[in-house]
């Protein structure tokens, strides 16, 4: 059994990385929020805007097209597996460019896995630099990130070569951002240390599109050929969505809504 202080128990507002933080703290929390800047959650918000519930799936191998079929959507390809017949792909931009499909499974080591590690404990939120405001406003109008009500934002990161977590300075900042919005929306959060620094980041980062534009995910990214994707991921609250998965799929919900 965990301990309480690996939880961040005590504090309404927790910060964790990757699968194997939200698995650990998703099943002590009232809501997760997931934040997968380049690209995932930066993804969801395109497809969210346009209308599209969105799937999360943690493998892109031959069961995501399975599960596909099963659920009615379409599937999402590879960056580099875009075509005329399946259009829809992690890229921003190419969701933007992709015609309108009511359903779509998105696949993702990374955020998809972390939706999926957090099980049914907790409602599960899709944040990103995007909408990182609009998330703060949802969650404080929901009486989230006091000691009765937690929620824990997890980066999601990248991958070392080995498969081992590497904490990426996009998800770090877009992590912070949704804390700092909650932090001013809400004055009686109570953010761990850990959710303290992360906003701190943020906050104390004068220009976040540069920097993440400048880091190295944001380099691979636009050294491989995609820095719209890059550009997409730093349109700093420029979305008023806020994905929360339900039934399966991240659709939005009205900053006011209720649960």
């Amino acid at each position: 059994m965990d301990e309480e202080w690996f939880l961040q128990i005590g504090h309404g507002v927790r910060f964790e990385w990757g699968p194997e933080g939200a698995r650990r703290v998703g099943a002590h929390v009232a809501c997760l929020v997931v934040v997968d800047v380049l690209s995932f959650t930066t993804a969801v918000t395109v497809a969210v805007e346009a209308g599209t519930a969105v799937h999360p799936y943690a493998w892109r191998d031959a069961t995501a097209a399975a599960y596909a079929r099963r659920v009615g959507a379409r599937l999402a390809v590879g960056r580099r597996e875009v075509t005329e017949r399946s259009p829809w792909s992690l890229s921003p931009a190419a969701l933007r460019r992709a015609p309108f499909t009511p359903r779509l499974v998105l696949p993702s080591p990374n955020g998809s896995a972390i939706a999926a590690a957090a099980g049914e404990a907790a409602t599960v939120v899709a944040a990103s630099l995007r909408n990182a405001g609009a998330v703060g406003s949802w969650l404080a109008r929901h009486g989230y990130g006091v000691r009765d009500r937690p929620v824990a934002v997890v980066a999601a990161g990248e991958r070392w070569p080995d498969g081992t977590l590497r904490p990426a300075l996009e998800d770090l900042l877009g992590a912070g951002a949704v804390v700092a919005a909650l932090r001013e929306r809400a004055p009686a959060a109570t953010p761990s240390p850990e959710a303290h620094t992360a906003a701190a980041a943020y906050t104390g980062t004068a220009d976040p599109a540069a920097a993440v534009a400048a880091c190295a995910s944001g380099r691979e990214l636009r050294g491989g050929g995609f820095p719209e994707d890059v550009a997409i991921a730093t349109e700093v609250d420029a979305a008023s969505v806020v994905p929360v998965l339900s039934g399966g799929a991240f659709s939005s919900r009205p900053i006011a809504d209720r649960n």
